[in-house]
């Protein structure tokens, strides 16, 4: 598989961003709002869907504007539902891989695209992962109460990429008691192997207010 092999992307934005601020995925980047670039990101797939919580539908074909093939949809209450909802709105072959990616990262490097394709060669899922740099500590009531070995460990980024209908079953024979923390516990726990590919550290998740400050430096440093 290379970079230039179709694939299809869905993007969720349907989170409520309350440590933000609330509705991140609305809010501007030098000029874009961050569903836009997210989406924008991945402007070569065959198709797309942008999931946004129900009552967005309008901001979310405003986001898309221009962009030929995207579509919207409204998301669950939690992210594996809103996943379903957008693969349920992809069409055509379930073998095409499937790029899962959070509107809250927009800052997406071509390069993580081309290594995750390349991935799905002899893997049913790959994601970018950064390894953990600093030292760990677990806490409790603002005091420590171990220090974990970061050996082996990894910051898991999106997008997530899978071939369609691995991602589409594994989420159906999903039966933990709490929804699967993203799309590639799902595939592990259906007995998928999951590759990890080299991340970026411009693909950090707009999750507090200061994180956008950090993130249109970044822009700035592009222009």
């Amino acid at each position: 598989m290379t970079a230039t092999s179709p694939f299809d992307a869905i993007v969720v934005a349907a989170g409520s961003g309350s440590r933000a601020g609330g509705a991140k995925q609305w809010r501007r980047l030098s000029g874009e709002t961050v569903a836009r670039r997210a989406v924008a990101a991945l402007s070569d797939a065959r198709q797309g869907v942008l999931v946004v919580p129900s009552g967005d539908e309008a901001q979310g074909r405003a986001a898309l504007e221009g962009l030929d093939g995207w579509r919207v949809v409204a998301g669950a209450t939690d992210r594996a539902g809103s996943v379903r909802a957008g693969l349920q709105a992809l069409v055509g072959d379930g073998d095409t891989p499937v790029l899962v990616h959070d509107a809250a990262r927009p800052l997406l490097p071509a390069a993580v695209i081309t290594d995750l394709l390349t991935a799905l060669e002899d893997a049913d899922g790959a994601l970018p992962a950064l390894p953990c740099a600093d030292s760990l500590r677990r806490g409790e009531d603002d005091w420590i109460t171990g220090a974990p070995d970061r050996d082996g460990l990894f910051r898991a980024q999106t997008p997530q990429a899978f071939r369609r209908r691995v991602l589409t079953a594994a989420l159906e024979q999903w039966s933990g008691a709490a929804p699967p923390t993203d799309e590639a516990e799902a595939v592990l726990a259906a007995g998928g192997r999951v590759r990890l590919v080299q991340g970026d550290p411009r693909l950090m998740k707009l999750t507090y207010p200061e994180d956008f400050a950090m993130a249109e430096a970044l822009l700035q440093r592009q222009i």
